[in-house]
């Protein structure tokens, strides 16, 4: 399984995991099944609202799963239309969402708990 987390910084799997999925400065992709860790930086973070597809930064990276702190509404459709579940992470390291998800103890997001309209609303913060 492929995992992507938005994270602040490039430090690999020790990264801290970022608030929100869009505006991330970095994304992290750990693949569970060969144990290695890549990171990938998001061109698109300055976006305007509702025109960000962070996603598209991956390339050719595609992944299962994302684990984020906040996203909105649309982004989680659009990434289970792609057939990515989408899960809310938990304060820490990318290693520790990892763990935390390989464990089952992360929620699944959906449309109906995600992040308000706009940037700045405290989602995921």
């Amino acid at each position: 399984m492929k995992i992507c987390i938005p994270t602040q910084e490039d430090k690999g799997i020790n990264s801290v995991a970022y608030g929100h999925f869009g505006s991330a400065p970095c994304f992290i992709i750990h693949d569970t099944e060969k144990n290695e860790t890549i990171s990938v930086l998001n061109d698109d973070r300055t976006h305007a609202h509702g025109t960000c597809h962070p996603i598209h930064a991956l390339g050719d990276d595609s992944v299962d799963v994302v684990v984020v702190g906040g996203i909105g509404k649309r982004a989680i459709q659009g990434l289970n239309a792609m057939g990515i579940k989408v899960y809310q992470s938990v304060k820490g390291t990318a290693q520790n969402n990892v763990n935390a998800l390989k464990k089952e103890k992360l929620l699944e997001l959906t449309s109906q708990n995600a992040c308000g309209g706009g940037h700045g609303h405290g989602c995921g913060d």
